[in-house]
């Protein structure tokens, strides 16, 4: 199957998925979908960054359709992916539902959870211990629960929550339908599968996460109130079209605004512009009228435009996968690019879960280095760039960058 149209998905989810400029199906997605719109049980090996969110988003949203009276559950190792998880499941709900969701991870108050929970969600998802949390309080009820997905389900077990997710199996109504994803198929993985899974359909795909090898990855470490300036120089350094990221609709507006102010020719284009709009902006972008386009994720996603020479991740992505989407506008069509991400510290947990992406099974620092904060001639209040080097024969490890001429 080469499209989402062959896939038998009700209209609602194939304009949702137009919508969000989904055209083609990942090979996770072209394996597990039609399997999982069948109503059969998957295992699946596939790593961050192959599309799995939406291997197994879009058939729990088409069995929540069809099914008015179930919900669905869906498990993760760490609150950070819960999160990622469900912003990228209410982006696939689209705008012409009702159904309701509710987070349920540590750390967040208990609460809001349970004004979410009373609001009778139809779509939960949360890490083991807070799920067991409210299941212990008699706040969650489970028992029309028939879709679970459990998502990383290596590092789940690795953290030790086995007992955690076999009490949850408890609740859940015993005709159900389970996906299972792990990075891999270990004997403790392959033990929960024949426990808890009926006849799983067993599929593997391998990471398609690897960035191009002519895109170079610089970051630069900032504090908030040094994000704009560095922005700025980072955009004086650099010839060529741009396209900055930020993460919020209302913020590309009020980006390109401040940078049309500053000089640099500039404009936005998120998901609430109409289709003619947008259709203008990016004629202009693309015939060169000005340099720069702030978008945000959902906007810039098919968007496919030769010239463009970096990506500056000015806001980290709330995904790690979409990091791969986002830095993949340039270097298009054999072209060499590069991509500059800038990371405060409250990015730490999000560019974590970028550096396993790009080095799955490696050891993964939490934040770059320590930058030097000695200041250059003529360079803003900033850290040094830092390079982040891949060899697949070696550990990765940081460096300072090269500056452009």
């Amino acid at each position: 199957m080469k499209n989402f149209q062959e896939m038998g998905l009700p209209d609602q989810i194939l304009q949702t998925l137009k919508d969000m400029q989904f055209s083609e199906p990942t090979p996770i997605q072209i394996e597990a979908i039609p399997l999982a719109i069948q109503g059969k049980d998957i295992l699946g090996s596939a790593q961050t960054g192959t599309g799995k969110t939406a291997a197994f988003g879009i058939p729990l949203i088409a069995r929540l359709l069809a099914n008015p009276q179930g919900t669905a559950l869906v498990m993760t190792p760490t609150r950070e992916l819960a999160t990622q998880v469900l912003s990228q499941l209410r982006l696939m709900l689209g705008k012409s539902t009702n159904i309701k969701t509710a987070l349920l991870i540590g750390g967040d108050s208990m609460s809001k959870q349970i004004r979410q929970i009373r609001d009778k969600p139809r779509i939960f998802v949360g890490t083991p211990g807070r799920i067991n949390d409210h299941l212990d309080r008699g706040i969650l009820k489970l028992k029309n629960t028939d879709f679970l997905v459990l998502d990383e389900t290596d590092r789940m077990l690795d953290a030790g929550f086995t007992v955690q997710i076999e009490k949850v199996m408890t609740f859940l109504a015993p005709q159900r339908q389970t996906l299972l994803f792990s990075a891999t198929v270990a004997p403790n993985i392959a033990r929960i599968a024949e426990k808890y899974l009926k006849d799983p359909v067993r599929i593997s795909v391998s990471s398609a996460s690897a960035t191009a090898p002519n895109i170079k990855q610089d970051t630069i470490r900032v504090t908030d109130g040094e994000k704009y300036t560095s922005l700025v120089d980072s955009l004086n350094e650099r010839d060529g079209s741009i396209i900055v990221f930020v993460k919020t609709k209302h913020g590309t507006e009020k980006m390109a605004i401040r940078l049309s102010k500053a000089g640099h020719s500039a404009d936005a284009i998120h998901g609430d512009l109409k289709q003619s709009k947008r259709d203008r902006v990016i004629a202009a972008f693309r015939s060169k009228k000005y340099r720069i386009l702030v978008a945000t994720d959902v906007a810039a996603r098919g968007l496919d435009i030769p010239h463009i020479e970096h990506v500056i991740n000015y806001d980290l992505p709330q995904c790690a996968e979409d990091y791969v989407h986002r830095i993949g506008r340039t270097a298009r069509a054999g072209a060499s690019g590069q991509a500059l991400s800038f990371i405060t510290p409250a990015d730490r947990g999000k560019w974590s879960a970028i550096e396993r992406l790009l080095n799955p099974g490696a050891k993964s620092d939490s934040e770059p280095k320590k930058a030097s904060r000695k200041r250059r001639p003529n360079a803003g209040p900033r850290g040094d760039v830092v390079a982040f080097r891949r060899d697949k024969d070696k550990k990765k490890k940081w460096a300072p960058a090269k500056r452009a001429a």
